[in-house]
């Protein structure tokens, strides 16, 4: 979602949210909640990479060991949940790539690279076997998003544009309902939601997915803070991250134990977080340290940047280490 997203249409998200799934990560810890323990903030989006560390982080009482209670909130994207940090409703978030601009024209701060993405897609109406075919047709995309970000690669390696096609802003939700009752042709789109779309469209298209633009551009998924937190609140910041990376560590070393720890926190059923999980490749703690000290993260970054400008989310190119503390924070948590 673009930085003009109004401060009304936020607030009803955040009604929304009210009515949605707020959790308290330590609610199963009877010793969480004393005197010295801080209160945290987090968001999240409710898939296997938006939820997984905080369901293991849960499970295994990762934060009341570090001092903290936590009141996890469901958000539809990334883009809230950065405008949320802007307005001090959160502390830490989850985005995905698509909103990664957002930090990087300074709105944030990414503490922590999460996962490498490849659940988003082209999606269309049976019949549409190619981009070409787009051509004056209605595309649902959620602005600012990885799908968004997914649909304007493919139309260029088809060498169209946005011009070309009429591309409808739309929630994920409002997505689902239009491409299965076909009032649109096609969307950039991610799964699990499309798994969903597909049990009434089983024979609908995929025209694009992550890994035809794997030499062009990575998509990293993170986790991010607001400006002032990691400014003026590094004991809790630091306590997050070391939670994080503990998390991550039980990840990789148990899958299976980890879908089913998401399916539950979800309340969906395990084969849908496992598909969901089978379009992600996850990354240890080792591998998140080496990629950032020989600056392989750095180079996804600034190539993310590079399409940023290219489309305009971005004036100028960024220094990654204006905005991504791996350096100084994530991997200085391993000392």
């Amino acid at each position: 979602m673009p930085s003009s997203i109004t401060r009304r249409r936020f607030a009803a998200a955040l009604a929304g949210l009210a009515l949605t799934t707020t959790i308290v990560a330590c609610s199963n810890d009877p010793e969480s909640g004393g005197a010295d323990t801080q209160q945290v903030t987090f968001g999240y989006i409710a898939d296997y990479n938006g939820t997984s560390l905080l369901a293991i982080a849960d499970d295994q009482k990762l934060w009341s060991k570090h001092g903290l209670k936590v009141d996890a909130k469901v958000f539809t994207n990334g883009p809230l949940q950065i405008q949320a940090l802007g307005t001090g409703d959160l502390d830490f978030g989850y985005i995905g790539p698509g909103a990664m601009w957002l930090p990087a024209s300074g709105q944030a701060k990414v503490v922590a690279i999460n996962t490498l993405g490849n659940a988003d897609r082209v999606i269309a109406q049976p019949g549409i076997d190619s981009m070409e075919q787009l051509k004056g047709k209605t595309i649902g995309v959620p602005e600012g998003t990885s799908g968004d970000m997914i649909l304007t690669l493919a139309l260029q390696k088809a060498g169209m544009t946005k011009a070309d096609v009429k591309v409808v802003p739309m929630d994920a939700s409002t997505i689902v309902a239009a491409f299965a009752s076909k009032k649109i042709d096609a969307a950039g789109f991610w799964y699990p939601a499309i798994a969903t779309i597909k049990k009434q469209l089983p024979d609908l298209a995929e025209l694009a997915k992550n890994s035809d633009f794997s030499a062009q551009v990575s998509f990293p998924t993170a986790f991010v803070a607001g400006n002032d937190v990691v400014a003026k609140e590094q004991d809790k910041t630091s306590k997050v991250i070391a939670v994080l990376r503990e998390a991550m560590e039980f990840r990789s070393a148990n899958a299976d134990k980890t879908i089913e720890l998401t399916a539950e926190m979800l309340n969906v059923p395990v084969d849908q977080v496992k598909a969901d999980a089978g379009n992600v490749k996850v990354l240890s703690v080792a591998e998140l340290d080496a990629m950032t000290k020989d600056g392989t993260i750095g180079k996804w970054l600034t190539g993310m940047n590079s399409y940023f400008v290219q489309i305009g989310k971005l004036k100028q190119p960024v220094d990654p280490k204006t905005y991504y503390t791996g350096d100084n924070l994530f991997t200085a948590a391993a000392q």
